[in-house]
């Protein structure tokens, strides 16, 4: 069996936040793959205007650096297990992976996610220990984590015996020893070099390339991104894809792309063990086979984990629909979801009875609230009802979504957290307190008890609570309410513009929303009612004015800072009677029946039934 020792692929798979992109950018830099002039930015890898405001990875991308005559294929992949089915295609186009774990930190919920593909997939791990510079980190007690992490999912012994090397990314330094950081990052490369195995070479054989990840470019259309798991593919040659549905399409390679660094190249061939851009076929989807027309030969589908949550997007309707968005029809918005699908295998997209509704379900709120945002951004207008889980029935039982959360809080603030979730029917799985004044929490939930809670959360914790959670398993349905917001909420009366007079009249009865001067509309919620019930009331109301003078004119009113929503918190704070308007300028709740009459009526209705 002949090998590519030219070439390696791997992935770097970590938690959200623990440096992976960071770690790439390091490595593009020490491996003189961009000239010296040239201006790197800060995680390169980053290029989608929300990656780069949130620091955070959404969608896997790659690179390739040149190494002591070698190509050293890197795949940047995302920590969130929203965007997991990123994670699992990637793991199909590698030989091994590097786990960044952080050196205080170490392993969470998302290192468990992204470690169990990769071990799925039988994989050569290597384990990078990051941020070692930390004043408080931990390496020795941070790798027997990791060590236990990877016998708890079932690492063969090969596995087991993976290779530690010590980095601070943020410094560009590294080591085989924790103590003796270098201002280099060739302990890494050594590191993939001697323990990441080589494609095997089956240049002679027929082809065979899986798309894994789709882009687009206006001059050439649709690119399909792939391996070439055997044979070679030049520029002009004539191929068959064999499409998800079992049929057969042929095609000509218009254009072939390697990679550079950040950069995508023209090439005139590849084989096998590269990873190459594909050009010629419009309508190539993830998970498609290209190979040779004489030699038809699909490899198995890409397994992509179900959907847990979805949503019904609808068009906007409310009062101000139309007012500043671009694009408002069921035409667009359908349009825009369908293209969506073409990139995004993680998620569905289902028609309803209505035209103007569609059910859309992904991997979790943030997948979903990314969707929508990116949309909002385009120009679009819709409407959002409450997030829902998704009940699978598995062996004649109906069964939910369950999540594993992983909490770190201050000492003093694990009694409100440890009761709050255990009334969300949480089931503690362990507690561990450092000495630090930090405790670690572990709780298994079900998916919908977590709904709406990173606010509560929050409060409780005044700011200083870390809340994480990955999806864990489905299981039966837990019976009884979990979760849902228990307040109720302050329902404009009629339209107009919000006042001052109007919002000070309100705010002993609970949190505002809007600011003085903000357009609103009968039915819109303009704020948190301290009861349980919903309360209709007047926030247009203006002061009545008298010829009598006021002892205290001159004095300025003054009102309490509203309370400023984001499109997740808007999204979580939902309830089932309820939308959330989603504009480019604007984000708003309302109720779905807008007249107050007609919604008291279908209360009463619903409570007699």
């Amino acid at each position: 069996m002949q090998l590519r020792e030219d070439i390696r692929n791997i992935a770097i798979i970590a938690h959200v936040d623990h440096g992976k992109t960071t770690l790439v950018d390091q490595l593009l830099k020490y491996s003189g793959t961009f000239r010296e002039n040239e201006q790197v930015d800060e995680r390169a890898m980053d290029t989608g205007d929300i990656e780069k405001e949130r620091g955070i990875t959404i969608l896997a991308k790659n690179t390739a650096i040149n190494y002591k005559d070698t190509t050293i294929n890197i795949l940047d992949t995302p920590g969130h297990a929203d965007f997991g089915g990123e994670v699992e295609r990637i793991m199909k186009m590698v030989d091994g992976v590097a786990l960044v774990v952080d050196a205080y930190e170490g392993t969470m919920p998302q290192t468990r996610f992204v470690l169990m593909k990769a071990l799925e997939q039988k994989l050569t791990p290597i384990v990078v220990l990051n941020k070692i510079d930390r004043p408080n980190a931990r390496p020795s007690e941070v790798i027997d984590e990791v060590l236990d992490l990877f016998i708890e999912l079932g690492a063969d012994d090969e596995q087991l015996e993976f290779p530690v090397v010590y980095a601070s990314a943020l410094n560009g330094t590294s080591s085989e020893e924790p103590d003796q950081q270098e201002e280099t990052m060739d302990p890494v490369f050594k590191t993939i070099l001697d323990h990441i195995p080589a494609p095997v070479d089956t240049t002679d054989e027929p082809l065979q390339l899986q798309v894994t990840l789709l882009d687009y470019n206006d001059y050439v259309g649709r690119i399909g991104v792939g391996r070439i798991v055997r044979g070679s593919i030049r520029v002009g040659q004539q191929v068959t894809v064999m499409k998800k549905d079992g049929t057969q399409k042929s095609f000509r390679i218009s254009k072939l792309f390697g990679f550079t660094g950040l950069k995508r190249i023209e090439i005139q061939e590849a084989k096998s063990g590269d990873i190459v851009a594909v050009s010629g076929l419009e309508d190539l989807n993830v998970g498609e086979t290209i190979c040779p027309q004489d030699h038809p030969d699909a490899l198995p589908i890409l397994r992509i984990d179900e959907p847990t949550l979805q949503m019904t997007f609808l068009v906007n309707n409310s009062p101000f629909a139309g007012k500043e968005g671009k694009y408002i029809t069921s035409r667009r918005i359908e349009e825009r979801l369908l293209k969506q699908l073409e990139t995004d295998v993680s998620l569905r997209v289902d028609p309803t009875e209505s035209p103007d509704a569609w059910i859309v379900s992904g991997r979790g709120e943030l997948h979903l609230s990314i969707l929508i945002e990116n949309m909002r951004r385009e120009g679009f207008e819709l409407q959002l009802s409450k997030p829902q889980v998704i009940i699978k029935e598995i062996d004649g039982e109906k069964c939910e979504p369950m999540e594993r959360v992983q909490i770190d809080v201050p000492e003093d603030y694990t009694g409100p957290v440890m009761e709050s979730l255990g009334d969300r029917k949480g089931e503690m799985l362990d507690m561990i307190n450092h000495g630090t004044g930090q405790v670690r929490l572990e709780f298994k939930i079900p998916s919908r008890g977590l709904l709406g809670y990173t606010t509560e959360f929050m409060t409780q914790t005044h700011g200083y609570g870390i809340i994480n959670h990955t999806f864990d398993s489905y299981a039966p349905v837990v019976k009884g309410d979990v979760g849902g917001r228990r307040e109720g909420v302050l329902v404009g009366l009629e339209q107009g513009k919000a006042t001052t007079y109007g919002i000070m009249q309100l705010e002993d009865r609970g949190t505002i929303f809007v600011d003085p001067g903000r357009e609103i509309y009968a039915g819109m919620i303009v704020g948190e009612h301290s009861r349980e019930n919903d309360l209709t009331v007047n926030i247009t109301k203006e002061k009545h004015l008298t010829n009598i003078r006021s002892a205290n004119k001159d004095q300025t009113s003054t009102i309490r800072k509203t309370q400023e929503m984001s499109l997740e918190q808007s999204i979580q704070y939902l309830d089932d009677d309820e939308y959330c308007e989603v504009t480019p300028e604007s984000i708003r709740l309302r109720k779905k029946i807008l007249d107050k009459n007609e919604r008291e009526k279908a209360s009463k209705k619903s409570k007699s039934s």
